[in-house]
């Protein structure tokens, strides 16, 4: 299992921005499908976004929810991916993951992933 590592998470008020990171370690990180993901006790895990590697077309797909306020960028010398969060609402509050060793051709799926960060907390007041 690959191990991946998400930081970032924070108490933030409605409208504002955040930065999440997610940093592999012990492999390069560009070279996997991964994705970004979310968590709220009590409901299913759902996909925010899911990013293609470098080896095929680096596309990143968002989730109708987040689309257009959310975006992936990389970093490819310190070996991570930012998930950059703009125009954040109360309903974006979650448990934030980011999961490698997938598959990422189209809308984000949980399913499609096997390895899992622990997550950080993101909470969005109003």
């Amino acid at each position: 299992q690959l191990r991946v590592v998400e930081s970032g998470g924070a108490l933030v008020q409605s409208g504002g921005s955040l930065r999440l990171s997610c940093e592999a370690s012990g492999f390069i990180l560009q070279y996997y499908d991964m994705g970004w993901f979310r968590e709220v006790p009590g409901k299913n895990r759902e996909g925010v976004s899911c990013t293609s590697s470098t080896e095929r077309d680096d596309k990143t797909y968002y989730s109708d929810s987040v689309k257009g306020r959310f975006t992936v960028s990389r970093d490819k010398h310190r070996n991570m991916v930012y998930l950059t969060m703009n125009n954040l609402k109360a309903e974006d509050t979650a448990i934030y993951y980011c999961a490698v060793e997938g598959f990422c051709d189209g809308a984000p799926e949980t399913s499609r992933f096997s390895s899992w960060g622990q997550g950080t907390q993101v909470t969005v007041s109003s």
